[in-house]
């Protein structure tokens, strides 16, 4: 490739935290996506029938060498990403090392999760300077200390005050985050774990993943986790036990999707008990688990304890606890990317292929699933 075409390629690019060599670029951004595709060396190897051998791509990797055009183009078709991906300058640090799940997986999934995610952020947030968007996220709930379950009702009340949102069911959770600059991504993986959260590039960028494969179907789940990972980026409970931290950001969760006075209304104050049917109505209206309803109730002692375990061993033998018996049907999804992806071409900031390289997809690709004008 000549320095030509680095030269074009380089400039739609951008740096977040060093300065690298063209060739470096390449190195880094080549293991970054055979880890994405979860591929040894020898692996990718296989995959492309050894058309490149494992001893050169460990050369690309080392960044001893740069190929030519064609075996670039053999990598990328491989491994699912355009060419212009393997020299992007930007970097992106994503620490999952204290986080309690995460750090179970194998080492080889992690390794796919973290790329993945710098892969999709990194386009994301290319997106947004490319606009001019500001992206600062400020704490809102910062310094507020997390003892008991009122401040959890308190934070939850004041969080809902700060981002304008009253007493009303929250329509749709991922997308709320989204507009207050908390990235979310879904990533599959076959790891048993709805979602994590975790700071990008130090403390700058927060960052919650949800577990595809298990919240795809699962609509009032997906909302739940999503803010309950919310809980563990604002709230102050990171110095609590893991067990205490946990009660504390289900509870926040909960509060977000029906908060007290809410919820007390719906159930028209203290209960002996409650009807399935109820429960079923508060749920497809607020997005939340008719369980997670239930346990909320107990934690504002509307209902008793003994009344909370009565319910669960009866929801039990119904078979009830893995899947209720009626769905949210809300939407829980952002086209905040897609969104501005199309602004920027609309108002000329990008072209067409740099559209098609900010979603990842072949130009031909990219025209035929979108009408532009």
């Amino acid at each position: 490739m000549t320095n030509t075409v680095y030269s074009q390629v380089l400039v739609n690019h951008f740096s977040f935290t060093k300065i690298q060599t063209p060739m470096n670029y390449f190195a880094t951004r080549l293991k970054s996506a055979r880890l994405m595709n979860g591929l040894s060396l020898q692996g990718l190897a296989d995959k492309i029938n050894n058309r490149i051998t494992k001893q050169s791509l460990s050369k690309y990797e080392l960044g001893q060498v740069i190929p030519d055009s064609e075996i670039i183009g053999i990598l990328s078709e491989a491994l699912g990403v355009r060419p212009d991906y393997f020299f992007s300058d930007q970097v992106l640090e994503i620490d999952i090392k204290e986080n309690p799940r995460i750090s179970q997986f194998p080492a080889k999934e992690r390794s796919r999760i973290v790329e993945i995610a710098k892969d999709e952020l990194g386009r994301y947030l290319e997106l947004e300077q490319i606009l001019g968007i500001e992206t600062q996220f400020v704490n809102p709930l910062q310094n507020m200390p997390i003892r008991s379950q009122d401040d959890i009702e308190k934070a939850a009340e004041a969080l809902r005050d700060i981002w304008g949102l009253g007493s009303d069911a929250l329509s749709n959770v991922i997308e709320l985050l989204e507009d207050h600059h908390v990235k979310v991504l879904e990533i599959d993986s076959s790891e048993e774990f709805d979602g994590f959260s975790t700071w990008v590039n130090g403390k700058s960028i927060p960052l919650i993943v949800l577990n595809k494969a298990k919240l795809s179907e699962v609509t009032d789940r997906k909302r739940f986790t999503a803010l309950h990972e919310l809980a563990h980026l604002i709230l102050d409970v990171n110095q609590l036990p893991e067990k205490e931290k946990e009660k504390y950001c289900h509870a926040f969760a909960t509060a977000m999707l029906i908060p007290r006075e809410t919820l007390r209304n719906e159930l028209g104050g203290n209960r002996s008990k409650l009807s399935f049917q109820e429960l079923a109505a508060i749920k497809q209206q607020y997005g939340i688990s008719m369980q997670a309803i239930v346990y909320r109730a107990k934690d504002l002692k509307l209902i008793s304890e003994n009344y909370l375990r009565q319910f669960y061993m009866v929801f039990n033998q119904l078979g009830y606890r893995q899947h209720e018996p009626v769905d949210y049907k809300g939407q829980e999804s952002s086209n905040r990317f897609s969104q501005l992806l199309f602004r920027a071409l609309a108002e000329n900031f990008i072209s067409i292929s740099k559209a098609a390289s900010l979603k990842n997809q072949k130009l031909a690709e990219f025209r035929k699933e979108n009408l532009v004008i």
